[in-house]
């Protein structure tokens, strides 16, 4: 990351994201673009309807040091300012935000670059698996 006052942040666990203050932790006078993902649940998935809820299960010593990874891999191909990332463990429900990565930096491009980049890797590479929960059962779920 460039700058003096790089700021970065990775949490992982059961308290609610609050995108608000994601943002405002990412705020910086030299920040021309901040990018704010949010992951919510949805209430359905593919071939399952009336989605309940996820459960996630983390990895718990695993978790943030390889999100970090990702997070300094980010740093590395763009220029950017701070970046948060969230991620809840334990149940979420239907329009809650399960996941959300918060990215500041002086230019739009870099900001949504990286905030990309950090999102789908996460998805890929962080040991989080999710338990979908319907009305006709509950099973681990594959999807993105």
């Amino acid at each position: 990351m460039n700058g003096s006052q790089q700021r970065v942040r990775v949490a992982v666990g059961p308290q609610p994201i609050d995108a608000a203050a994601l943002l405002a932790e990412v705020a910086r006078p030299d920040a021309g673009a901040t990018v704010v993902f949010l992951g919510t649940v949805r209430d359905h998935s593919e071939g399952k309807q009336g989605v309940t809820h996820l459960d996630y299960e983390v990895y718990g010593e695993m978790v943030e040091p390889k999100i970090l990874e990702i997070v300094d891999e980010a740093a590395s191909k763009w220029q950017v300012l701070s970046i948060a990332v969230e991620h809840r463990s334990g149940v979420v429900l239907v329009e809650e935000p399960s996941v959300a990565v918060a990215v500041s930096a002086a230019h739009r491009v870099d900001a949504f670059e990286a905030a990309r980049y950090i999102i789908d890797e996460l998805k890929h590479r962080a040991p989080i698996w999710k338990k979908e929960h319907w009305s006709g059962g509950a099973d681990w779920s594959k999807g993105s």
